[in-house]
Formats: C-alpha cells, structure tokens, sequence
C-alpha cells in the first residue's frame, strides 16, 4: 500500500534538509507533498507537490508529517516527526546542567530523529522522563548527499564561505564586516557570504550586498546547502551550528569569538587576528584537522548515505509498535489556541 507524507517547511533552509528525505521516500514508491508555512519562500521545482492550505495537507492524510523547526500543528493528521536544523553545538555557550535548545521539548512530536553519540543519550533520558515521544539514532538527512555526490570543485581560487549566526549577542555579521571588505580588496581570496533567513536588519543585509556589487571576488547568495559548502576551502563564522556541517567536508573553519571554542576550531578573539588565522587554516594543520575528525564522528555518527532511510524505517517501527501505546501529550491549550488563532484555523 503506497505511504503518504508531508514535508512541513517554516523557513527555506528546510529544502536542503527535506529533499534527501524526499528522494528516499519517492524511491520507495511511496508520495510526498510540501506545506509551506507564510515565511517560507516557495522554491519547490516543477516535479515536487506542494500542499497550498491547510484543509489539502488534511485531505492527503499522510501518516507522518516532517518538521525541521520548532513546531508543529497538533490537529493535522499523521505522526509528527522532528528532524532538526542543525546539530547540538551548544552555540549560546551552555555549562553544566543547562541543555542546549537543540533538546528543548515543546510537546508537539512523537518522534525524535537523533544524529549521533552527541544527542542520543540526551533525547533517551528525555523520552524515559516525558514518556509521551519516541527518539530513535537514524543520522541527519540532509547529510546523506555529504558522503554520496561527487565533490565538487571551485573555480581554483581560494574561496571563504562567511555564514553568520543570526542569534543576538553572538553574531559575527556587524563587527566583522570592516574586516571582510578589507581582506575582500586587499588578497586574491573569493569570497561566498549567506545569511540565515532569520537575519532581517535591512541595513546589515544592504552593506554586504553593496560589497558584492562593488568587489568581482565577492558574491552574496541563498545558501543552497552542500552545493554552497563545496565552493568553499575555509569557513568564517561565530557560533552558527552550519560550522559542523561545514567540518564534515574535513575543511576548516575560522571562529570569531565562539562560544564553545576547542582545538576543532582557529577561534580568534579579535578583528585583526582573523587573516593570519585564515591564512594557518589554509595549510590544513595535521592536529586541527584530526581534531576536526573527531569532533565530527561525536555529532554525526552515520556516514553510509542511509541517514534518510533510517528515519523513514523510525517511522514504521513507531506506528506499528508504539502509535497509541505511549502516554498523552501536555495539553497545551494556550500554545494550540494561538497557532489556531495564528492561521485562522478552528476545523
């Protein structure tokens, strides 16, 4: 019997992240249809479905529904499933007993997609605590194409990919930029800068596309996900978790002041260390380089391609031996009262 999901998208980093899944889900001889949520541009090609309202995403009835944010509609038919935009880097810099916002339970899934030997642990003492979820080790589906596709090669100029954070009070994207237009007119470097759809300031944007339309070796582009990160030799960034994804490429990233700084990392602590730090990147340090290996194998623990497969087999395994076993979830009233009220949606 042919499956039905949905792909549940709130911002446009999700197409990087859902579109392994899809072609996973396709190859099963199974559908898939999107839903894209207000603040999600629509950049879905001709062959992909897309669900316009939420009256068809219920008409399709799929038996799980996909999310890569923060939440999820709790009346929309099908198991609710989390796969996460990222990985638990602890980028605000949390100590001791305080979890990373990667393991913050809302109370909207029944499935946890884990990555590796850095969140499993976590996400099974949370469901032994909760007992109204399942979590289940599967890797990261938008990594699946990291260790499958061909690397690609740049156009043999060395090439920075600059991807900052958009979190307050730790983002990169203001202070360095003096630093960026510098460089960008002083050395022979390209330069590939994305922002996070959640960067909004219109001034910020505006500097560094005027830097891209002024200088010929510096582009401002949407992060496409791994065709963007093969372009590049060398990552800048702050505390952005795109620094790990980065890393499984076995590059290395230039930090600016990182909130978990170790030996994976050339963190710097001032503008004016940044181009020699660059420039030691650029030789590829046999212990930086190990040290990226390591760090890497503790977030993301499966490098086979099945990643995808994996959360697909998660959800079998769920709805037949657990769907309507586990206890009930918080009610949640008010949280589920102000996402009706959000998209005018009381059915």
């Amino acid at each position: 019997m042919t499956k039905r999901y949905v792909l549940f998208a709130t911002l446009p980093y999700a197409y990087a992240i859902f579109r392994p899944l899809q072609t996973e889900i396709l190859a099963r001889g199974d559908e898939v249809a999107w839903y894209l949520e207000s603040g999600c541009e629509n950049y879905l090609n001709q062959e992909e479905v897309l669900l316009n309202s939420i009256d068809e995403v219920v008409a399709y009835n799929p038996i799980a529904i996909f999310a890569c944010g923060n939440h999820i509609y709790h009346f929309l038919p099908g198991t609710k499933v989390a796969l996460f935009h990222g990985y638990a880097v602890g980028k605000r810099g949390e100590k001791g007993d305080v979890l990373d916002d990667h393991f913050t339970i809302r109370n909207w899934f029944d499935i946890y997609c884990t990555q590796g030997p850095s969140s499993t642990p976590i996400f099974k003492m949370l469901e032994q605590k909760h007992g109204f979820f399942k979590s289940y080790e599967t890797g990261w589906c938008k990594v699946d194409p990291y260790f499958t596709q061909p690397k690609l090669q740049n156009n043999g100029k060395t090439t920075i990919l600059y991807s900052p954070t958009f979190s307050r009070g730790i983002t990169s994207v203001e202070t360095l930029y003096d630093t960026i237009a510098h460089l960008a007119s002083k050395r022979d470097w390209h330069w590939i800068i994305t922002f996070h759809p959640k960067i909004t300031d219109s001034t910020i944007i505006e500097r560094y596309k005027s830097l891209a339309m002024r200088l010929d070796n510096v582009s401002f582009e949407r992060n496409e996900g791994l065709p963007t990160l093969q372009r590049a030799d060398l990552m800048l960034c702050d505390s952005s978790s795109i620094i790990l994804e980065f890393m499984l490429l076995d590059k290395p990233v230039v930090t600016y002041r990182n909130t978990n700084p170790g030996p994976h990392l050339l963190d710097v602590t001032d503008t004016t260390q940044v181009e020699p730090a660059i420039e030691e990147a650029l030789t590829m340090p046999e212990t930086l380089m190990q040290s990226i290996k390591d760090y890497t194998w503790q977030h993301e623990a499966h490098r086979d391609g099945n990643n995808s497969a994996r959360v697909l087999d998660a959800v079998d395994d769920f709805n037949k031996n657990h769907k309507g076993t586990l206890k009930a979830k918080p009610r949640n009233w008010l949280r589920k009262f102000k996402l009706r009220k959000k998209l005018g949606y009381w059915k």
